[in-house]
């Protein structure tokens, strides 16, 4: 053997060890066969239709965001408008919808100033006249900004959903948009059967304020409470239920509570929030929280100067407690309730992962049994070695010695493929082994296509290893050809495509990669030794 044809082989077999060790010989190397059977089981991940799990498709309410923006222009609007005494004793501010704001009977002599403060400060809005209104005015909304409040919702609610899932524990979840619409998102659970507490994560708000009672007192219900200020609530005030108690058996049970409309802290000021131990009721938990430093610059002052005052701690528009001040707090403070270990660490991390910029709607919601999974595995299994097989079987009847090669090229692939999945952390799904079956069948025609080119030039009377040379090089360009296209429909597949496509697509371009070096490299390598091998009169078995 040359030293050319030496170190191929050599590369071939480091190849393979390399391969072998990722498929059999971690987490731990194995000292039996039921050690190898359990490290194949935790280095090939299985997706939702093999391992069965839980399917969701989610819908964001991303109007909810842009009403949000607009109610936010209006409450800045009134702010502006009053101090610079824009607006005529009859002036009024009114949302008409999402996107349109009223402005009715501003001051004449102020017009061009209200002009001004709108381009300068409220660049979000277009302002013209507004139709029937004398010294009215309507805002819109650029389209512009309508889109990237789409995009931007739908950007926030991926990345909060992914952190609270990944919060959770589960197991190779699949987060992605599905592609089929704007607002859609497409949430896997695989090995998750029931996913009520996935959804309860998914779905809380998670947003937390911390608001002063602007009255002390509480209320069984919103018109007492407007009744108790004659049927109008004080400026800049807002009345928020509080949290249904467990025993509560109507609503007329719960609490009403007159808060200031501004928050002083909002969730976007934490920097950590856990679960802990309670203080105060033993077997208890509670959540602890951290402020940032801004916060807490703020916090400091206002707790000081309102000791004595009862503070609302506000979650999802819900107020969960209103603990009185009693003294200066700077960064940090605690909510208490009734929780458990798992709620407490629920809500913690719900706060962590921020809140949702708009609330979601499920679409869809499946559920897939592990047996149904394992059907799927088995059939698969199946249909792989049944078409391995049959492909091995005709290989060796139709090119005799040479079929042998392209056999050993074919499993040496199969073993490529699976063991780059396993080193990716790649998900095996249903249409994944279809891709492994359509590799099989790329792997034989590349072999088929060497093969009959060396026919052919043995026909034409050439040497065996003339033959083999000329087969592979002349066979080269149409391998290439047809593999660059096929990778290139991989590409789009796994660029436009949904999770169980994706899989398919980055299958098949592991394994014509893992062709391209089996069937040329291998086999050349396989054809070289027979050669060397074999008296110079003698035939090749092809």
């Amino acid at each position: 053997m040359n030293s050319q044809l030496k170190w191929k082989f050599i590369l071939i077999f480091i190849s393979v060890l390399v391969c072998l060790y990722g498929l059999v010989g971690v987490p731990q190397f194995p000292t039996s066969f039921a050690q190898v059977k359990q490290n194949l089981a935790s280095r090939i991940k299985l997706g939702l239709d093999l391992k069965g799990g839980s399917h969701l498709v989610l819908q964001v309410q991303v109007d909810e965001a842009v009403g949000q923006h607009c109610d936010q222009a209006v409450d800045d609007l009134k702010k502006q408008l009053r101090q610079k005494n824009i607006l005529t004793l009859t002036g009024e501010i009114r949302r008409v919808d999402d996107t349109h704001v009223l402005v009715r009977n501003v001051d004449p002599n102020a017009s061009s100033a209200f002009q001004d403060l709108i381009n300068s400060q409220f660049t979000d809005w277009a302002v013209s006249p507004a139709p029937g209104e004398i010294n009215g005015y309507l805002l819109t909304m650029k389209p512009s900004v309508v889109a990237d409040i789409h995009t931007n919702t739908m950007d926030q609610s991926l990345e909060t959903i992914t952190r609270r899932i990944n919060a959770l524990g589960l197991t190779e979840p699949t987060i992605a948009f599905t592609g089929r619409g704007a607002d859609e998102i497409l949430v896997e659970l695989p090995g998750e059967g029931d996913p009520s507490r996935a959804k309860a994560v998914i779905q809380a708000g998670g947003q937390l304020e911390l608001q002063l009672l602007a009255d002390q007192q509480t209320y069984p219900s919103e018109v007492a409470a407007l009744a108790s200020h004659g049927g109008i609530l004080p400026p800049d005030t807002l009345i928020v239920p509080g949290k249904a108690s467990a025993g509560a058996a109507s609503q007329s049970q719960q609490e009403f509570y007159i808060l200031d409309r501004v928050p002083i802290i909002t969730g976007q000021d934490l920097v950590s929030a856990n679960e802990e131990p309670s203080t105060n009721n033993p077997g208890q938990y509670q959540v602890a929280f951290h402020l940032s430093t801004a916060a807490a610059a703020r916090f400091g002052p206002f707790t000081e100067g309102n000791v004595g005052k009862r503070m609302a701690i506000v979650l999802d528009a819900q107020v969960d407690s209103a603990p009185v001040i009693n003294g200066r707090i700077e960064d940090s403070g605690v909510i208490e309730g009734n929780f458990t270990q798992d709620s407490a660490h629920d809500l913690a991390l719900v706060l962590r992962a921020g809140a949702l910029p708009a609330s979601i709607k499920y679409l869809e919601e499946r559920t897939v049994g592990p047996s149904l999974g394992a059907d799927s595995i088995r059939a698969g299994v199946h249909a792989s070695l049944g078409s391995l097989i049959a492909v091995m079987i005709f290989l060796v009847f139709y090119y005799r010695l040479s079929g042998v090669n392209a056999v050993v090229a074919l499993v040496l692939n199969l073993v490529i493929l699976i063991a780059f999945m396993a080193y990716a952390g790649a998900v095996l799904t249903l249409p994944g082994i279809a891709g492994v079956i359509l590799t099989i069948g790329m792997g034989v025609d590349s072999n088929v296509l060497v093969f009959e080119r060396i026919r052919e030039e043995l026909r034409n009377g050439k040497a065996p290893a003339s033959a083999v040379d000329l087969g592979f090089d002349r066979a080269l360009h149409t391998i290439i050809d047809t593999h660059v296209t096929t990778m290139v429909s991989c590409a789009f597949l796994f660029l436009f495509g949904t999770g169980p496509v994706r899989g398919f697509a980055v299958t098949l371009l592991i394994g014509l990669i893992a062709n391209l070096f089996t069937s040329i490299y291998v086999s050349r390598a396989i054809f070289d030794l027979h050669l060397s091998r074999m008296p110079r009169q003698a035939e090749l078995s092809i």
